[in-house]
């Protein structure tokens, strides 16, 4: 009996695995990279003002202010003669309008702070004269003033607020920028405060509690003051 040849089956036919896709890949792949862009950003800003304020506290940002400097042109009675210089009184009212300043019957106490100055001219100590921004009848004083020849400035204000020692220069009616004081112009005055040096026009200096502001026009004193010692209760 003829044996019978069995017909092999054709080949089948293998397709390659095809790979899924996942349809949110793709969007959590944009959404991981903007959120690492976006960190990324914010860090290169945060450390760019860091690096700013540093550069500018010792040229100064938390010791410099970028309003409520005067205009001195529109100041009235301002001394131009040498040191020493009196408290400036006979123009006072008519120069507190235009530095933002109060004509106050009585001290304010919203923003009640203390800074002590010394001034220098040549290696020489010039006096704080006492009343400054006080008017002489006692019909008012301003935010900005002394009451005595110590060199302490009283920052009394019925707002909180921002001032600098180029509004208390403009009180005293004395001329002050980077390069004069008074009648003394072309050298650059040199500014400390709390006895690190601040590289920058002195009128923009922010008055803040129990700081230790030293200004020198010429010669430097030889020691430079880094703190005084208020007394208690200032």
């Amino acid at each position: 009996m003829a044996k019978k040849t069995r017909t092999p089956a054709p080949p089948r036919k293998v397709q390659a695995p095809q790979r899924r896709s996942d349809p949110k890949g793709p969007s959590r792949f944009s959404e991981r990279r903007g959120l690492w862009l976006l960190v990324a950003v914010a860090a290169v800003a945060v450390i760019a003002a860091i690096v700013a304020g540093v550069l500018l506290t010792r040229g100064g940002s938390n010791d410099v202010a970028a309003a409520n400097v005067p205009n001195q042109s529109a100041l009235a009675g301002l001394q131009t003669g040498p040191a020493p210089w009196n408290p400036g009184l006979d123009t006072l009212s008519d120069r507190l309008d235009p530095l933002g300043l109060n004509a106050l019957t009585t001290e304010g106490q919203v923003l009640h702070i203390h800074q002590h100055l010394d001034l220098f001219v040549e290696g020489r100590k010039v006096t704080v004269p006492a009343n400054v921004g006080i008017d002489p009848s006692g019909a008012f004083i301003s935010d900005l003033h002394t009451h005595d020849t110590t060199g302490i400035i009283h920052v009394e204000s019925p707002t909180e607020q921002q001032f600098t020692l180029g509004q208390f220069f403009a009180v005293w009616a004395v001329p002050l920028s980077a390069t004069q004081i008074g009648s003394l112009k072309g050298e650059r005055v040199r500014t400390w405060v709390d006895g690190k040096p601040v590289n920058a026009d002195p009128t923009r200096i922010i008055l803040a509690a129990h700081q230790e502001i030293v200004l020198a026009y010429g010669a430097a004193p030889k020691t430079v003051p880094s703190k005084y010692d208020f007394p208690e209760g200032l």
